[in-house]
């Protein structure tokens, strides 16, 4: 039988064996909340109110006051950690990690290793993970932007290129939200913004980067999260292609997304855009709502999508915009067509 180890692991190892062996994240609970690798379990050396009282401890009395206190807190609940370790996994293989790869991850590794498992210590911890996947995040890719009016499919379109087995990131899932100012209705509580970037990466590094990878056109903002700056940067100099669809299909797939939601809650949501819109256009817009047009309602907003759209596709360079119409709203044809068109320019 083996010894049981304990290794160092750089981020590139680490995630790529984090596909088959558990994650342990050590840190406390308030700074997992606010990010973490995606699929980890929190199994912290200390809750909140510990993480608390050994910060003022050292701040008070200074760093050995602070650490024999966390030891002192580690030692009542070595049993506790090592129950729910059993729980999480029935192996005796796991990777760990805290937030630099200091006192709490070292803490944590000797006592689950003493209790016969190996572990794989992230070096640098979870600031050295968060700086490995921006760097990743600019590695060279070729981007297939897929772009178009509001209402024109875009998302349905994307997801039937994946079925048809391309590379697609599919930004407005990740970030629950679907862009527009309605974009969050309907959709769970976003991410924070730390968090949406960990998400992201789980898919960006599943790639095969000799293939094209496939995004929706978007803004810098999706809701309330922003995109890594080496992402934007992707999609800006990425080939654009935009999908042109009649303005009544665009309707019709606007009025069957939206008008189930409470009219209450669309009313308010178009208020948020009223300074856009013009006073008239949000009168129009509301009154169109209350009797129930929410035809009416579709065309008045997409009436300043459009515009703000144009302007967007206005300040890329022409030749990397190539504009695709189709004039009826079956979704699989224009998928089809955009990866005939991406394999065509490949040859």
């Amino acid at each position: 039988m083996k010894t049981p180890m304990i290794c160092q692991i750089e981020p590139a190892t680490f995630l790529t064996r984090s596909v088959t062996l558990p994650v342990i994240d050590v840190r406390a609970p308030v700074e997992f909340s606010q990010g973490h690798i995606p699929g980890a379990f929190n199994l912290p050396l200390f809750d909140d109110a510990g993480r608390e009282a050994v910060g003022t401890m050292y701040h008070h009395s200074g760093q050995d006051a602070a650490i024999a206190l966390g030891k002192k807190i580690a030692v009542l609940a070595k049993n506790d950690y090592l129950s729910t370790l059993a729980g999480i996994t029935p192996g005796k293989e796991i990777l760990l990690h805290c937030w630099r790869g200091g006192m709490r991850s070292a803490e944590m590794a000797k006592l689950f290793h003493i209790a016969g498992y190996n572990v794989g210590l992230l070096v640098g911890g979870y600031k050295a993970y968060r700086r490995y996947i921006r760097q990743e995040f600019g590695r060279a890719a070729r981007i297939i932007v897929v772009g178009g009016f509001t209402g024109s499919g875009k998302t349905e379109i994307l997801k039937e290129i994946r079925t048809l087995g391309e590379q697609v990131i599919d930004l407005e899932q990740i970030a629950c939200h679907k862009g527009s100012v309605f974009g969050a209705l309907g959709q769970p509580d976003q991410p924070t913004n730390e968090q949406f970037e960990n998400d992201l990466f789980a898919f960006w590094n599943r790639f095969d980067f000799s293939r094209p990878v496939w995004f929706e056109d978007e803004s810098r903002m999706i809701g309330h999260v922003t995109l890594p700056d080496p992402i934007i940067n992707h999609l800006n100099r990425g080939l654009l292609l935009v999908v042109e669809t009649e303005l009544p299909y665009r309707i019709a797939r606007l009025v069957n997304e939206y008008a189930g939601f409470n009219r209450a809650l669309l009313a308010e949501t178009v208020l948020k855009i009223r300074e856009r819109l013009g006073g008239t256009r949000t009168q129009e817009a509301l009154i169109a709502l209350d009797q129930g047009n929410f035809e009416q309602v579709a065309a008045i907003v997409l009436s300043y999508y459009d515009k703000a759209y144009q302007h967007s596709i206005g300040r890329r360079d022409p030749s990397g915009v190539v504009f695709f119409k189709f004039t009826d709203n079956d979704i699989r044809r224009p998928a089809a067509s955009l990866i005939k068109f991406v394999k065509q320019k490949s040859l």
